[in-house]
């Protein structure tokens, strides 16, 4: 009882003493209106007001931009590019994997996963016979220059096909993808030697940063190496992926040049069916080569001694046929119904997350230096698409 008394006597006083504070604070405030919350606000920089109303204006405009944008598409034209942007950022990481995958199981052949990559063209004929059918879209005609652009096309195409695929044979999947994107550096050389397209200071800092990213992996490379995968065997994987690249920038330029000398156009249509042809001649010219090396025959032996099961090498081989190929459509897609740009956004996000699902599902050596090399690739690719924006928007 005493003590309850006690402790209602100093509340009562420690609640006379809070409301004697608060009135002295009113008063002060009364006689300097600058101490008031309103005299604070009315007394903030200029400065920060218009930083203020210039953040809420540019993201205002954005938002503003954007729902213009959404009204001014069809709700098609948002579930293609949905589609094209899943089958970029989904498919292609799948393929790198799978032919990993396939190398680690106890499969031997390149020229089997590299005929795999290709197997699947009659895939992209599927989405361009409803355009002859139901879109009334006709034919390009086959030029004997056009005939043999396609030719040479696929050729290159099967010989980069296969230089992926040594590769993939003696380089973890992480690797070989860091070590793949420096294809968009050859893509801005070759499109600046051929194509006569302008390297700006972006495209020249991106070509910088990808090339120490791939001297970085370089130099970790004691780390990242599979138990049984000598030196030179290291060695030539890495130098056939970057060269593999280098071949993939000038497939992207010199199919570049002709649309632009030959074909003359760019639609959907003429764009698949590009593709339906260079993936069909590279079909053939792989055939030849697997043929040659008699690795149908050998396809069996493989299946059987395959570490997951003659079911699980079918699985590998076919779905590295439908993913590849879904890849590259997408790819081709979105360069049709966006811009370059985005496809280039979308590859360099492929990236990451290629390096991570390797090291989540094949468990890879993720390493000091593979992260920084990681970083700077995509570091490189934010380059060259920041570069390639403000150049759009000042066209």
């Amino acid at each position: 009882m005493i003590l309850t008394s006690v402790w209602r006597l100093e509340s009562q006083q420690s609640e006379r003493e809070r409301e004697r504070e608060r009135e002295r604070e009113r008063e002060r405030m009364h006689e300097d209106p600058a101490l008031s919350p309103e005299g604070h606000l009315g007394d903030a920089p200029q400065a920060s007001e218009s930083s203020s109303t210039s953040l809420r204006s540019k993201i205002s405009e954005f938002m503003s931009s954007a729902r213009e944008t959404y009204r001014n598409r069809p709700i098609s034209f948002w579930i293609k590019l949905t589609i094209s942007s899943s089958f970029m950022l989904i498919a292609f990481p799948a393929s790198s994997l799978l032919s990993r995958l396939y190398f680690t199981n106890g499969g031997k052949s390149k020229w089997i996963i590299s005929w795999v990559a290709v197997a699947g063209w009659p895939l992209t004929t599927l989405f361009l016979l409803p355009l002859y059918l139901f879109l009334n879209a006709s034919p390009t005609p086959l030029s004997f220059n056009l005939f043999l652009s396609y030719i040479f096309l696929g050729f290159l195409s099967a010989a980069d096909n296969l230089m992926y695929a040594w590769a993939y044979a003696y380089l973890p999947a992480s690797t070989a993808s860091l070590l793949a994107s420096s294809s968009l550096a050859f893509s801005a050389l070759f499109g600046f030697m051929i194509v006569k397209n302008k390297l700006n200071l972006s495209s020249i800092n991106a070509i910088v940063l990808i090339t120490i990213g791939a001297i970085i992996i370089a130099l970790d490379s004691d780390s990242d190496r599979f138990p049984g995968v000598s030196n030179s065997q290291y060695t030539l994987g890495f130098i056939l992926d970057i060269v593999g690249s280098a071949l993939h920038g000038l497939i992207f330029a010199l199919s570049e040049l002709v649309f632009v000398k030959i074909l003359g156009r760019r639609s959907f249509h003429v764009v698949l069916e590009q593709q339906v042809m260079v993936s069909f001649f590279a079909f053939v010219f792989t055939t030849i080569g697997v043929v040659v090396s008699e690795g149908f025959g050998a396809m069996k032996t493989e299946a059987k001694s395959f570490k997951a099961g003659e079911l699980s090498y079918s699985m590998v081989l076919g779905w590295s046929a439908v993913t590849f190929q879904l890849g590259v459509l997408g790819g081709t897609s979105i360069l049709f119904l966006a811009s370059t740009l985005l496809a280039g956004v979308l590859n360099a996000v492929r990236v990451p997350i290629t390096t991570i699902a390797a090291v989540i599902f094949l468990h890879d050596h993720m390493g000091g230096f593979k992260i920084l090399s990681l970083i700077i690739t995509v570091w490189g690719f934010g380059s060259y698409i920041v570069g390639h924006s403000a150049k759009g928007k000042a066209s």
